[in-house]
């Protein structure tokens, strides 16, 4: 494994131990067995690595999604899908779970920046996909975006929020239901 590689991976157990803010260089090159200079000849800033790192969780993010897109499903399948293994991936990667737990807590502005970065790509990544469905004519005209971030924000509430005011959770099954009945019913044409 190379030297930058071996930072990127000592950075990211850092983040994900003790959060952007309590994070220090000195903490990657130790967990990394490097020299604290040798972080800066392939990262100019904490910030910078950061932001390499978040950019391979979306990336990753977005694989995990595509892997769930079935090409004989339909549309509110493939969204519904995609969505639940995005929410799931937010939820499972230590990472992830990390960055929203300090936005929570601390409102740290690099880090509150990191999460509206990932979810504009995801939503971009549900407009792509309600796109192509659009121009295939199985979906009606609709603002894309618009639906991919009603979509996203939906999910996240049903997901994340619903069982914080209420006694027990949504199962993945009611989530589904409900946006077919309400949502997608709507889309399709």
């Amino acid at each position: 494994m190379d030297r930058r590689q071996e930072i990127l991976e000592a950075a990211t157990k850092s983040f994900s131990l003790f959060g952007y803010k309590a994070t220090t260089m000195e903490q990657i090159a130790k967990i990394a067995n490097v020299g604290k200079g040798t972080i800066y000849t392939f990262f100019e800033n904490k910030e910078v690595l950061f932001q390499e790192i978040v950019l391979r969780i979306i990336t990753e993010m977005k694989q995990e999604a595509t892997k769930v897109i079935k090409e004989d499903a339909s549309f509110q399948e493939n969204a519904h899908a995609a969505l639940m293994k995005m929410l799931e991936f937010r939820d499972t990667h230590q990472l992830f779970a990390k960055i929203i737990a300090e936005e929570q807590e601390w409102k740290t502005p690099a880090v509150k920046q990191v999460k509206a970065q990932i979810e504009q790509a995801i939503v971009s990544f549900i407009k792509q996909k309600i796109d192509k469905y659009i121009n295939a004519g199985e979906v009606r005209q609709v603002n894309s975006e618009l639906v991919a971030y009603l979509l996203l924000k939906g999910y996240l509430a049903f997901v994340n929020d619903w069982n914080l005011t209420h006694e027990k959770s949504l199962s993945e099954k009611e989530i589904a239901d409900f946006f077919q009945d309400i949502i997608f019913q709507r889309l399709i044409i």
